[in-house]
């Protein structure tokens, strides 16, 4: 008897996960009513859009970044929801990966941070963030990766593979030229085509050409009188055409500002926006987004077609297809093992060693009695606030407990002293650290108490530096100077008059003044690091890990040591309606070390500056060619040994001097690094390769890149004031 056959049906091709993304967008794009359409382009709450529920998109959940999950807020408010299982992994800040220069760890970072996403149900991680550092007193350097273009290209390409490889959607921000937080929604950036090209956009153009991102978002400020979010330069022109992006552009978080400029100018997805929520009420404030019924009424009067709409749709549809309608996506999840870490690691690797005079660091725990620790930020936690990046963490290990923990049962006995008292509140958007830091002695005290201590301390270990407090290192605001707060110079140098052995470890994400630099023996870069701070900087100051941090910043003596402030363009000029500054970027690509080098100011650290606790040898120099094309590569090969007795890691850095005299260029500039591990007395070759960009200017008059011709000199050292080794090449 024949067998029956039964017929099944076919799946809609944009059901279909096999099928070629584009064919799935235009079909499902085919089936969508105007209203569905315009319920994709703009939130539902503080941060989730809405899918298409009778096509069986889900809703669409995005969660400020970059260094950790944020803790979920009310739906419609910024408080906290309260719950209880959205505590997270708190990664070291940015600028501390960056001053890894490690792009493997910038991989696992994003990966690790993807499965901790994936586990909460989130779809999109705002971040990272790659704005170049044009000043240390902006308050959101901490979430960027330094000065340089080619070391935040290097690595924020490999933090969005390894986040998008969860199916997870980065977000980079702020695009672009959001260097300034005071009156960021009001500044109006005035910068040379050759600066923008050159210094401010090549972290952007890698994460979109080489980390394919998925989201870009726009950023506050203006650029040629049009706000970032809807601006028809930075997004139709360079992003959209000159780069051929194909992701969505995502509005900062109410820096949408006018209906047919966001409709015209590039904007995907509008977030944040309040427009008149006030008066149309909170149960539909999300209705009166200037991309919702405001943009539905112009279309249907006829001032707009459907043809910018289904451009805009087109990207949130491929956005879904590559993130909420993915069967390939990581399950995710967190608090892991592993994800610490990779926290840990991080921390460890991108802490600096700026200063250590008699070698007197890594403490010495066979011969030392007694480890004085003093400051406030030795106990403070720095995981909640700073602004959006602020965090639920499961777990900080304070830096106080941190070294008590690892010289534990050493004989060693540690003492703290306050040393000076800060900001004590702890709390951020509902999030509280629970800690009590309140302390009423006087400034005069707390110093006294800490010199009497020093006195009988082998070892004075002082934890200062910024906070995430309101005008330090912290969203919303800029610093008002580069000096330290809360009195601690005065600390510092009392404690260096009783003691020769004071360690000053800084906590922040920006360069501070230290008047008292030669006056103490060892200072170390210790960043926000977040859930391992304590453990990691304990394990460098005793020398179970060497330190290989690397600055990814310039850090000046004074802040005229910096063209921005040096040329009196920051923080810009008010217009006379006072509704608008324009700062005008006079230094150009004269940015960090470009600055220093022009004007041959000696900076307290350099950009690429960090010591070991063993030694290097670079020799041997060499290049495979002398001449190499214009579309061509050269290699640079160099001996590495590790001279000392301990294991280490070092950065090869290399830069390039263009000598030709045909265009206006740097003294030199980073064209290529790499990090290589070596045991004592290890050798081993390292070859670094450079081309294309490496020989190329942003030409103005042609609106293009242009090589520039003639000879070269290649620096090869490991800082961009430590280059002994040279070799000249031609570029025809």
């Amino acid at each position: 008897m024949a067998m029956a056959t039964v017929a099944t049906a076919q799946l809609p091709v944009y059901l279909d996960d096999s099928a070629p993304i584009e064919q799935r967008v235009e079909d499902a794009l085919s089936r969508m009513t105007l209203d569905e359409k315009i319920a994709v382009i703009h939130a539902q709450s503080k941060f989730s859009s809405p899918g298409v529920k009778r096509l069986g998109f889900p809703d669409f959940w995005t969660d400020d970044g970059p260094h950790g999950v944020r803790p979920d807020v009310l739906w419609d408010e910024w408080e906290q929801a309260g719950q209880t299982n959205d505590s997270c992994v708190a990664f070291p800040a940015l600028t501390c990966l960056a001053a890894t220069w490690n792009p493997v760890l910038a991989e696992l970072y994003g990966r690790s941070l993807g499965e901790e996403a994936r586990y909460r149900g989130k779809d999109m991680i705002l971040g990272p963030g790659v704005n170049i550092n044009r000043t240390p007193l902006n308050g959101r350097n901490f979430e960027y990766m330094g000065e340089d273009p080619l070391l935040a290209s290097r690595m924020v390409v490999p933090y969005i593979l390894g986040l998008q490889s969860t199916g997870t959607a980065a977000c980079v921000k702020h695009f672009c030229l959001n260097n300034d937080e005071e009156y960021r929604h009001q500044v109006n950036v005035v910068v040379s085509d050759r600066a923008l090209r050159e210094i401010y956009l090549p972290a952007f153009e890698a994460a979109v050409k080489q980390g394919h991102a998925w989201g870009i978002m726009g950023s506050y400020n203006l650029y040629k009188n049009q706000h970032c979010c809807q601006n028809e330069y930075t997004l139709n022109q360079i992003l959209k055409g000159d780069w051929q992006y194909d992701g969505v552009v995502v509005s900062d978080w109410g820096g949408a500002h006018d209906t047919e400029m966001a409709v015209k100018n590039g904007l995907d997805m509008e977030f944040g926006s309040w427009t008149d929520g006030l008066a149309w009420g909170a149960s539909n404030a999300y209705d009166a987004y200037f991309m919702a019924l405001p943009y539905k009424r112009l279309i249907q009067e006829g001032k707009f077609t459907t043809r910018e709409l289904d451009e805009k749709v087109r990207r949130v549809l491929r956005l879904f297809f590559r993130t909420t309608m993915s069967n390939k996506r990581a399950r995710g999840f967190l608090c892991s093992e592993a994800h610490y870490d990779a926290a840990l690691k991080i921390a460890q690797d991108g802490i600096v060693l700026l200063q250590n005079k008699r070698n007197v660091l890594p403490i010495d725990i066979n011969n030392a009695k007694r480890v004085l620790v003093v400051g406030e930020n030795a106990i403070k936690m720095m995981t909640v606030g700073g602004g959006s990046s602020s965090l639920k963490a499961q777990h900080e290990i304070l830096p106080l407990d941190g070294i008590k923990t690892r010289l534990a049962g050493t004989g060693i006995e540690v003492d703290y002293a306050r040393g000076y008292v800060g900001d004590t509140t702890g709390n951020y958007n509902g999030v509280t650290t629970g800690q009590s830091l309140a302390d009423n002695r006087s400034a005069s005290s707390l110093i006294g108490e800490a010199v009497g201590k020093a006195m009988n301390a082998d070892y004075v270990i002082v934890f200062g530096g910024l906070n995430k407090s309101d005008y330090q290192d912290a969203e919303g605001h800029d610093r008002k100077q580069m000096d330290l707060p809360y009195g601690q110079d005065a600390l510092v140098e009392a404690l260096a008059r009783v003691n020769k052995n004071v360690i000053f470890v800084n906590i922040s994400g920006n360069a501070v003044a230290m008047p008292w630099r030669d006056k103490v023996a060892a200072i170390v870069q210790g960043w926000f690091i977040g859930s391992e701070a304590g453990k990691a900087l304990a394990s460098v100051l005793v020398g179970d890990v060497n330190p290989s941090g690397k600055l990814p910043f310039t850090w000046p003596v004074n802040l005229n040591d910096l063209g921005a402030h040096a040329l009196g363009s920051y923080p810009g000029t008010w217009r006379p309606d006072h509704k608008i500054i324009d700062e005008e970027y006079k230094e150009g690509i004269y940015v960090g070390y470009r600055w220093t080098d022009k004007q041959k100011k000696r900076p307290a650290f350099a950009f690429g500056h960090g010591l070991s606790y063993t030694t290097f040898a670079i020799s041997n120099l060499r290049l495979d060619k002398s001449e190499v094309s214009a579309d061509g590569t050269v290699t640079a090969t160099v001996t590495v040994k590790n001279t000392g007795n301990r294991a280490g890691a070092e950065v090869i850095q290399l830069y390039v001097s263009d000598v030709s005299g045909n265009v206006d260029m740097p003294v030199k500039e980073l064209r290529g690094f790499q990090k290589v591990t070596l045991q004592p007395g290890e050798s081993r070759e390292v070859s670094i390769t450079i081309g294309g960009r490496a020989f190329q200017y942003w030409d103005e008059g042609k609106n293009n890149w242009t090589t520039s011709l003639g000879q070269r000199t290649m620096l090869v050292g490991t800082a961009s004031d430590n280059l002994p080794l040279k070799a000249k090449f031609t570029v025809k």
